[in-house]
Parts: structure tokens; C-alpha cells; sequence
């Protein structure tokens, strides 16, 4: 699996962005599918995932609740990341992941996932 991710970019407090997630191929069986961001020198984070599945049933951080949301094309294997009502400390970069299995006790769980894109910088400017 290849996950290329894009759609970072610069923009203001208040506003959207949304970031797109592209995969060669999603897993045969079950999977989660997340997005985490990254902090300069900190570790990486979780920010949203869903299960393939699940019927569209999400799990999020508690900083990004109510203001993001995941969704998928599954017809493009992609999966996208909109980003509503941000903050500066929004400000990192962003990477997408898959986890082949979708352990739901480890959906939050950077060590859990397998695949992972190449990272896409989002900047919030106050």
C-alpha cells in the first residue's frame, strides 16, 4: 500500500482546508485509516481515524473534536481530511496511515500502523 498525501497549505485562524489522502490499493481485509500531525521534535500524534466497515464511524483527539472530520471515495482510494474552523496550534504536519487488521483498542496508536504517506504541511497564520 502507497498513501500519498496532499493538500497542505498555508492558511488563516477561522479557516478550512482540506487535505486528500491517496492510496495505491486498501487492504483486503479489514482496516483502519488515520490521519496524525507532527509537531517540530515532538512525537508524531493522532488526529482522526475510521474502520473499513464501520458504516463511517469515526474516533478523534479531543483538540480536533467538532472541527475536523474524515471521509472516504472509495471508488478513488482516497480518504480526506477536512479541517474546519482552524487554530495555530493546527499547525503542523500532517500524515495519513493505514493499519491492516483495524485493532480498534489501537486505532490511536502511531505504532499500530503499517502504511504511512509522505507527510504534508499545513501552517495556520494568526
Amino acid at each position: 500500500v502507497q498513501l500519498q498525501a496532499s493538500g497542505g497549505g498555508l492558511v488563516q485562524v477561522g479557516g478550512s482546508l482540506r487535505l486528500s489522502c491517496a492510496a495505491s490499493e486498501m487492504p483486503s481485509n479489514r482496516y483502519s485509516i488515520g490521519w496524525f500531525r507532527q509537531y517540530p521534535g515532538k512525537e508524531r500524534e493522532f488526529v482522526i481515524a475510521t474502520i473499513s466497515g464501520s458504516n463511517g464511524r469515526t474516533y478523534s483527539s479531543d483538540s480536533v473534536k467538532g472541527r475536523f472530520t474524515i471521509s472516504r471515495d472509495n471508488a478513488k482510494n482516497t480518504v480526506y481530511l477536512q479541517m474546519n474552523s482552524l487554530k495555530p496550534e493546527d499547525t503542523a504536519v500532517y500524515y495519513c496511515a493505514v493499519q491492516v487488521g483495524a485493532i480498534l483498542s489501537t486505532v490511536r496508536n502511531t505504532r499500530a500502523y503499517d502504511y504511512w504517506g509522505q507527510g504534508t504541511l499545513v501552517t495556520v497564520s494568526s
